[in-house]
């Protein structure tokens, strides 16, 4: 049995505007219909021995990763989250403790949410290539085949053939290889050396290994590691179908990537060398790389009119925008923030998220669009003292608080119908209804329907602090 291990807690700084804290690149759909995490699982489907996979996300998306893996009929062994980030080294923890339980003899698959790959053909066949190796007991990582001198990746340098190895196997038309060492992101005069001989593979952040060796390994080189993450996991308590990691005690844990935690330091190291269409799309010029180009050279999407523009990357969001007499220029729209760049320098995107940060600016955390547990709130538009939302709420959800603050709240019903208690007094509401809220009251709306109930807030007046919806103004 092989359990996928999906990565989901990165925050994806460098695609800001549109990947953001709350909602970061792995819950975007940037190169189709589905998002990168459906992606990332939906690749996986046609492949035997696949178990339900493991998601390590965190408790800030933990609503729209659950509705995102439903909607593309995905059910996971378990939602695991982190009460705050510590790299890929204790989320491998967590899941090799956690497939130890489902079955001794189960190989990981560890795979980020964000990536792209767009051979899943030849990406299968390095996962049966890279298996026979974890079945013996290595440590397999995937090396992407370089195509051109990337600064924004680390290396890999291959040593030996990893054929005699296995006894009676011969590798044939795959390859594998030992791993002679790890290097950093280089220069770029260092990353055309890198591509020129031909030994350097980009580390890709994929891995293969039994849970068992994984942490064997990792209980002799950070033992401290998979103390906090066994400590963490029986402290820890499911509800409403995730785990919550002890935060605590989590949160004492040690930071470090499983690179550099086992895969520098261990002897069993292989890697299984990938040409499948990779990318970790990590910036809006990788983006523009991997993108369809009209004749200038252009990726565009949304409603863009472009005049006499080369070689650029244009997405508009929510409005027309116009681009004239430019080239090498990132453009991109959402209804809250506006990114000009030169898109050669997109990898700098993450520093414009670190002034926002700074300046406590919620546009570096969230979307006008908040996801809750039942559905989500749009802001459409806000003043001093006043507020207007639209609200969804999904089939068969339902939600409860307390009475709002606020000097008016008004409500029009656009779409579908619902259960409305207030105090013991019961509303049935409908498409087109207008409804006013007294202050000060328990409520708890009930969407019974298979269709998503939408309407209208309308809110005045202290408009501070957290509202009734768990938004913060």
């Amino acid at each position: 049995m092989i359990i996928p291990v999906v990565l989901a807690g990165g925050s994806g700084t460098r695609l800001w505007p549109m990947s953001r804290e709350f909602y970061p690149k792995q819950l975007l759909n940037l190169t189709g219909e589905y998002t990168m995490i459906q992606n990332t699982l939906l690749r996986l489907n046609d492949f035997e021995k696949m178990a339900p996979p493991i998601i390590i996300g965190n408790e800030k998306q933990r609503f729209i990763i659950d509705q995102q893996l439903r909607e593309v009929n995905i059910r996971p062994s378990e939602i695991f989250l982190e009460p705050v980030g510590k790299n890929t080294a204790p989320a491998v923890a967590v899941a090799a403790l956690k497939a130890e339980t489902m079955d001794p003899e189960a190989l990981l698959l560890v795979l980020p949410a964000d990536h792209l790959i767009s051979d899943v053909q030849k990406f299968h066949k390095a996962l049966r290539f890279a298996e026979r190796f974890a079945e013996q007991g290595f440590l397999v990582t995937f090396g992407i085949v370089t195509d051109r001198p990337e600064t924004g990746y680390g290396y890999i340098r291959q040593g030996q053939s990893a054929d005699a190895l296995i006894e009676g196997f011969s590798n044939g038309p795959n390859e594998a290889y030992t791993i002679y060492e790890f290097v950093e992101k280089p220069d770029l005069l260092t990353a055309k050396h890198y591509l020129a001989t031909g030994d350097y593979c980009w580390n890709s952040g994929m891995f293969m290994f039994r849970a068992a060796n994984v942490l064997e390994e990792l209980r002799r080189f950070v033992p401290n590691i998979v103390h906090a993450c066994e400590k963490s996991i029986k402290n820890g308590h499911s509800d409403q179908g995730y785990f919550y990691l002890e935060q605590a005690v989590f949160g004492k844990c040690p930071s470090d990537s499983i690179d550099y935690a086992v895969m520098e330091k261990t002897d069993h190291g292989i890697m299984v060398p990938l040409d499948a269409g990779w990318d970790d799309l990590g910036s809006w010029e990788a983006l523009w790389h991997v993108g369809d180009k009209d004749a200038s050279g252009n990726v565009v999407s949304g409603d863009v009119i472009c005049v006499d523009v080369e070689d650029s990357l244009i997405n508009a969001q929510s409005r027309l925008v116009t681009v004239l007499g430019l080239k090498d220029l990132a453009v991109v729209e959402t209804p809250d923030a506006l990114l000009i760049s030169s898109l050669s320098n997109t990898q700098g995107v993450k520093k414009i998220v670190e002034t926002l940060k700074a300046a406590h600016r919620k546009e570096a955390q969230v979307h006008k669009k908040i996801f809750q547990s039942w559905g989500f709130v749009e802001t459409v538009e806000a003043g001093e003292n006043f507020q207007i939302r639209k609200v969804t709420v999904f089939p068969q959800a339902s939600f409860n608080f307390n009475g709002h603050s606020f000097s008016a709240v008004n409500w029009m019903i656009l779409e579908g119908e619902a259960h409305l208690n207030i105090d013991a007094k019961s509303v049935e509401l409908s498409t087109h209804q207008s409804f006013s809220l007294a202050a000060d009251k328990l409520i708890k709306l009930e969407n019974g329907k298979q269709t998503p109930l939408v309407f209208i807030e309308v809110a005045s007046g202290n408009l501070t602090g957290t509202d009734h919806f768990g938004v913060n103004f």
